[in-house]
């Protein structure tokens, strides 16, 4: 193709799907009717309880999907969360589900990722607008088997490995809470809409951070499930064949009930049978998979990994989930787990080994990469003897040992070097391991990300910014997130002696974008840790965190 016929491809991929999003939002014009008392309702009660009273005959499914598409909608002119409208397909479906059935007729909401029959999943691309999925993928699949109804998909990052959702095709995403910021990314439209209320019950992926980061900046509930817990295959993704660091997909939701009610009801559906990935594992809830009832528990807590300092808004967040949990009598420990940085290093090289030349293959002329990616991928190109260079500077002159060891070599990957890292990397993995075994936790606790969202337009590298969730997608943990509190801006400014000179490079970066003033009333979440293949014992974990801080006072008001 072109370099011209090429640009007119893109603009017109970016016009024609614009408008075929808006044709499709003016077909429906009684979901821009207010939603009434009784959708109001609706849209309040837990996912189990509104299936329950459709199993009953109370609700009618048709019901139910009006509620969320208006409210969906709603969160479309207000923040942009959504792609693909798939609302009139969704009301012959609803017309038609059994109504005995799991999720019965329940609205699902899936990242653009997810391949639906008849439509895109463009993931932002032009060159894969107008090119829709032949059949549905297996968690589609599932999902209608278990009488869900998939109504709408939601924005992401170009390439995906962005903590901010945009693309040249949608637009950005704004946080549902404060204008301005960030949603998050990848799945930032998903956790923007299920904050918003537009959804319930969602679906996306996490390869550093992806569900996790936006329920934080956002405000919803995510679990990231270790690979081969939860279908993924048959889907579209900008990273074919990238295995350093599996992508997973994974549950969000509104609240930890409807996040364990819904990840449940997909491990019931035998997802190994829909996907060959899937390991064959029932939900469990023997011993070994729950949290011990006849003892307290033993928490791990990570304040602060040495990469970056997490900032006031989120250290308190987490000091009160401390609090919480003490206040239960159970026991908090300070963990310390083997260098984080070494963590962030070999996981940051392996994801972007190719130098992100995969996931920029199909950009057009005139179509714009991620600026934070781009970034990543400029620092990759320089010449290694530079870095080398740059690196020693760095760590000799300036005592900078963090930006040292994530720039010196952050290359493009030589076959040799690859299998060099996941040597490290099942090393380091071996290493966390023994870590947590000797301090015989039952689960760990940290914060999700270093700051609350950030302003739009950010500009730093996102690998090196992801320390605090990447960690878990390189040992394959089951990890979740959960909503707090809010930033303050009374309590949550930095200090009257804090020094930015004092902070690492990557620190400054992103400390840059920190003001609690602006960022006031932003979510601020808390991360829980279990081990590999812990998706129900995590689940419990969360629970426990969201109990005890409503013990203690602490409620997140949706």
């Amino acid at each position: 193709m072109s370099f011209i016929s090429s640009y007119f491809t893109y603009r017109s991929a970016v016009d024609g799907k614009r408008a075929e999003r808006d044709a499709r939002i003016d077909d429906l014009p009684e979901y821009s009717r207010p939603l009434t008392a009784t959708e109001l309702d609706l849209l309040a009660k837990p996912a189990s309880e509104v299936v329950a009273q459709v199993h009953s005959g109370d609700i009618k499914p048709r019901q139910v999907l009006t509620a969320y598409g208006k409210q969906a909608l709603n969160a479309q002119r207000d923040c942009n969360p959504l792609t693909e409208i798939m609302i009139k397909d969704a009301e012959v479906s609803a017309d038609n589900v059994n109504t005995s059935l799991p999720l019965a007729g329940f609205p699902i909401s899936l990242k653009d990722t997810v391949n639906v029959a008849g439509y895109d999943s463009s993931l932002g691309y032009a060159s894969k607008a107008f090119k829709p999925a032949e059949k549905d993928s297996p968690i589609t699949r599932l999902l209608k088997d278990a009488g869900g109804i998939p109504f709408v998909k939601t924005n992401v990052p170009f390439t995906l490995l962005s903590f901010e959702s945009y693309n040249d095709i949608w637009g950005y995403t704004d946080n549902p809470q404060v204008k301005g910021f960030s949603a998050g990314g990848s799945t930032g439209g998903e956790s923007a809409l299920l904050a918003y209320g537009g959804s319930r019950l969602g679906v996306g992926t996490d390869v550093a951070g992806s569900v996790r980061v936006p329920s934080h900046f956002c405000g919803s509930v995510a679990l990231k499930c270790s690979t081969g817990r939860f279908p993924k295959i048959g889907n579209t993704t900008s990273l074919p064949g990238s295995e350093g660091i599996p992508a997973v997909y994974s549950p969000m939701a509104r609240t930890v009930a409807d996040l364990t009610f819904f990840l449940k009801t997909v491990v019931d559906m035998k997802p190994w049978t829909y996907d060959f990935t899937c390991h064959p594992i029932p939900w469990r809830t023997d011993a070994e998979n729950t949290l011990p009832k006849d003892r307290s528990l033993k928490i791990g807590v990570i304040r602060d990994d040495g990469v970056i300092t997490p900032t006031p808004a989120c250290a308190r967040a987490l000091q009160l989930t401390v609090d919480a949990l003490r206040s239960r009598g159970h026991e908090i420990v300070e963990f310390v787990p083997p260098s984080p940085l070494e963590g962030l290093r070999v996981a940051s090289q392996l994801l972007s080994e190719d130098a992100n030349e995969v996931g920029l293959r199909d950009l057009m002329t005139g179509e714009h990469n991620d600026s934070g990616v781009e970034a990543g991928r400029k620092l990759q190109l320089l010449p290694r003897w530079f870095k080398k260079i740059w690196a020693w500077y760095l760590y000799y002159v300036k005592g900078d040992v963090v930006a040292a060891t994530l720039i010196r070599d952050f290359n493009k990957k030589t076959i040799v070097e690859r299998w060099d890292l996941v040597n490290e990397r099942e090393t380091y993995k071996s290493q966390f391991n023994d870590a947590w075994n000797d301090a015989e936790l039952d689960f760990l606790i940290t914060v999700p990300h270093p700051t609350p969202a950030f302003p739009h337009r950010e500009t730093i590298n996102p690998l090196f910014r992801a320390n605090y969730t990447f960690l878990y997608n390189l040992l394959d943990y089951s990890a979740g997130v959960l909503p707090v509190t809010r930033v303050d801006k009374t309590q949550d400014g930095l200090p009257s002696d804090f020094k930015y000179n004092r902070l690492n490079k990557i620190a400054k970066y992103v400390y840059k974008g920190y003001d609690a003033a602006k960022q006031d009333g932003l979510p601020v979440g808390v991360q829980v840790i279990g081990k590999r293949l812990q998706e129900e014992l995590v689940c419990e974990a969360m629970a426990l965190v969201e109990e005890s801080l409503k013990e203690s006072g602490v409620i997140y008001k949706l």
